[in-house]
């Protein structure tokens, strides 16, 4: 059972499906949406008391089998192993320092962490900390429902685990989250998202709760930052069993979480279309934003052992649509078979690993993709990079066969895929990227039988080398001095490389390692290298008006909306201004047109702003509407586009008055009366007007009120209760309305002659 800080060590079997790997004939899956269960934004956190950690008892944090491993065979041989050691060069070591240790009592620790601009920010199972971008610790390392003290509900007071912290470079944010499980193994299983109001994760949070599902377990949540939403797969469990319940996806809204208002997700369950598919990971975007439109691509493992005819890349792609949500589609693009693999560590044992000293050994987790699936767009190419843990040998040695696929105007391949097992050393856990110059950095946990304890240890490749090698020597981030003896085995269950988004070139690697032998006395340790020569990647500021939407035609004198849609399409936020003038054909006058103010547009967000174009003084005609988006660096004639409108000359108005007025009285409340007036409209002939409101009132006591007549010119006003000691009370009529007509009240008259068509008087009755 679950309580507020964990688990009690639990032993789960996964249910196993045998089924063919295509989605062929099987259902297309729906879109479910929800709104946030609630949502705030807290106070600065630097002044929320942190919620200290409180080591007990050992706990281990259950991670479930994916469908089909268990008593599976051996794959096929791997013939994409690179035995050969690499060259005498290594990556450059540069910031090393220490991260958070086990001091919430638990295992594994899902290390991972991400770089800003000023800080770094990790998290681990059950904590979180903020250091500067030299190691100086400014926060923490404290609980990670802190950051929804005072939220309330079940992200407040669980702290469940299984964190991401990823930071947003197109907005200048930070992104926390983990699951909350108040109820575990039952619903409801909710997701915990924080987005930081600024670039200063010590600043204030908007907070947000979101139930995922009341039957299904989110387990292993992994994200994504992806301009028109943050992106994440499940692997779902069903409540009380934990048996096998398919995959899950879900997009959440970004552009409303960046300014802490209502926002929804779009969840589909992939179960129904394929209940073998497995361990998918969403891209997490790196540099700059890709294609304006570009959905979300998403990856999963197959393997021939798991039912699956060949061993190979599945590639999803998400198109959300935050207009109509349920139009949001999800579908398998491609499969990209893969060189042979075996991913079959131990027969997926957790005791894998081999370590010094000790018969335990640690878990491979060999039955998924590791963490991150990387994004980039350079222009001319995307790249996805990636990798898991495989049997280089077949005999469980373990290596990382890792993956660069690439998109050069028509589909997605594999352009780079190796196995990296340079010699008898074990190699996994292992997260991958590229950065902005094209260089593949690889950080992983190493360990031997006899000499090598955990470790950890990074290596590399140049954009130029040889395609599908590791060609840089090791670089070791730390030399692990001890081995776990915990029975559980458990190890990673991730880790985390990220890329600088100073200069887009240095990586950041942060892992598990072990200092002293015993049960679970994790450390973890926060380090930075490059591969080759590192020049910084100069910021791209690209502001452009992709749509101006003006009314096809409009009243003269009247206003309308003309609807400017912007896209940043470079790397990096911007205050943009938009501008729109009105150019009438043949000369003439134009109307004016006011947008809304200078606003912040995050790097590869889009955008659509109101502007009202006032008529009053536009010559009649075609008319022009140009718009510019201007951003302080930008060219502004690099960044207009235009709609055309037609000004029409309003049509003519006719006159129309009060032909009749006709009043009456009643006794009402006790010592009260009421006034009723019938009025009828008349137009320039003296016929009847339906529809024409009349607006009046009475004077000295019982109020105001209007009517509209009906097809016989007429409607009713009644006073309010008028008390017995007035003796009358006087009806005036103060405005007749209706489009196409104007109130002539000079006119005003009344066919039986007992008034003058504006004013008449009732006695008490």
């Amino acid at each position: 059972m679950t309580n507020g800080r964990g688990f009690s060590i639990i032993s789960t079997t996964a249910v196993a499906i045998v089924l063919s790997g295509t989605c062929l004939g099987q259902p297309r899956p729906h879109p479910t949406v929800r709104d946030a269960d609630r949502y705030d934004r807290s106070g600065p956190l630097r002044d929320i008391r942190p919620i200290p950690p409180r080591a007990g008892e050992l706990r281990e944090l259950p991670r479930k089998q994916l469908p089909n491993r268990d008593g599976s065979i051996a794959g096929a041989p791997d013939t994409a192993v690179q035995s050969s050691p690499p060259s005498p060069s290594v990556p450059a070591g540069l910031t090393n320092f220490e991260g958070i240790n086990n001091v919430d009592g638990v295992l594994p620790p899902d290390t991972n962490g991400d770089i800003g601009p000023n800080h770094y920010v990790q998290t681990v199972n059950l904590s979180f900390a903020i250091y500067t971008r030299t190691g100086f610790l400014l926060y923490g390392p404290a609980d990670t429902n802190t950051i929804w003290s005072g939220f309330g509900g079940a992200c407040q007071s669980t702290n469940n685990g299984d964190p991401i912290v990823l930071y947003d470079h197109l907005a200048d944010r930070w992104l926390i989250s983990q699951f909350a499980l108040p109820n575990f193994p039952f619903g409801p299983f909710h997701q915990c998202i924080a987005i930081s109001q600024t670039g200063d994760p010590t600043g204030a949070w908007h907070r947000y709760a979101f139930l995922y599902s009341n039957t299904k377990m989110n387990d292993y949540p992994k994200f994504g930052v992806w301009p028109d939403g943050y992106y994440m797969t499940a692997n779902q469990f069903n409540q009380a069993s934990l048996g096998w319940g398919g995959q899950g996806v879900v997009a959440f809204e970004r552009d409303k979480m960046l300014l802490g208002q209502p926002a929804r997700m779009v969840y589909f369950d992939l179960y129904n279309t394929d209940p073998n598919l497995g361990g998918m990971l969403p891209a997490d975007l790196d540099g700059l934003a890709p294609p304006a439109g570009a959905p979300n691509y998403l990856l999963a493992l197959d393997d021939t052992t798991w039912g699956y005819p060949a061993d190979q890349l599945e590639l999803w792609e998400f198109d959300v649509n935050w207009t109509t949500p349920l139009s949001s589609t999800l579908t398998k693009t491609l499969t990209l078979p893969t060189v042979p693999f075996n991913p079959n560590m131990c027969g997926y044992a957790r005791n894998c690993i081999p370590q010094p000293g000790t018969a335990v050994k640690l878990d491979a987790i060999s039955d998924r993709l590791m963490y991150r699936l990387q994004y980039r767009n350079f222009g001319t190419h995307q790249t996805l990079v990636t990798n898991h843990t495989v049997d280089a040998n077949g005999s469980d040695r373990a290596g990382i066969r890792w993956y660069e696929l690439r998109k050069s105007g028509g589909a997605w391949s594999i352009n780079q895929q190796s196995t990296y097992s340079p010699d008898t050393n074990h190699r996994w856990m292992g997260s991958a990227a590229m950065n902005g110059q094209g260089s593949i950095g690889l950080g992983y946990s190493m360990s031997n039988a006899s000499t090598k304890y955990p470790s950890i240890d990074v290596t590399g490749r140049l954009s130029s080398d040889a395609l599908n090698t590791m060609t840089q020597g090791e670089l070791e981030i730390r030399t692990g001095t001890g081995s776990q003896t915990h029975s559980a085995s458990r190890w990673g269950d991730y880790s985390s490389l990220s890329v600088d988004p100073t200069d887009d070139c240095t990586f950041w690697y942060t892992t598990e390692y072990l200092q002293t032998t015993g049960s679970a006395p994790w450390r973890t340790r926060i380090g930075s290298f490059t591969v080759g020569s590192c020049v910084p990647v100069t910021p791209i500021h690209d502001v452009a008006v992709t749509l101006v939407d003006a009314p096809a035609s409009v009243v003269q004198g009247t206003a309308a909306t003309v609807a400017v849609t912007v896209a940043n399409q470079g790397n990096v936020s911007e205050n943009v201004t938009v501008t729109v003038s009105d150019t009438p054909s043949g000369g003439g006058s134009g109307g004016t047109v006011t947008c809304p103010a200078t606003f912040a547009l995050a790097g590869g967000a889009s955008t659509t702003v109101n502007c009202t174009w006032n008529t009053s003084g536009a010559s009649t005609g075609t008319h022009t509407l140009n718009a510019a988006a201007i951003a302080a660096d930008e060219n502004p004639g690099n960044n207009t586009g235009s709609d055309t409108s037609n000004v029409t000359t309003p049509p003519p108005t006719l006159p129309m008055h009060v032909g009749d007025l006709d009043g009456t009285s009643a006794n009402s409340n006790g010592p009260r009366w009421k006034a009723t007036v019938t009025i009828t409209v008349h137009n320039a002939s003296e016929g009847v007007l339906s529809g024409a409101t009349v607006s009046g009132s009475f004077s000295p006591t019982g109020g105001s009120g209007s009517c509209t007549t009906s097809g016989a010119g007429t409607c009713n006003i009644t006073s309010g209760n008028i008390r017995n000691s007035t003796a009358s009370t006087t009806f005036t009529v103060t405005n007749v309305s209706k489009s196409g007509y104007t109130y002539a009240s000079s006119a005003n008259h009344d066919v039986d002659l007992g008034t003058n068509g504006t004013t008449i008087t009732i006695n008490k009755p």
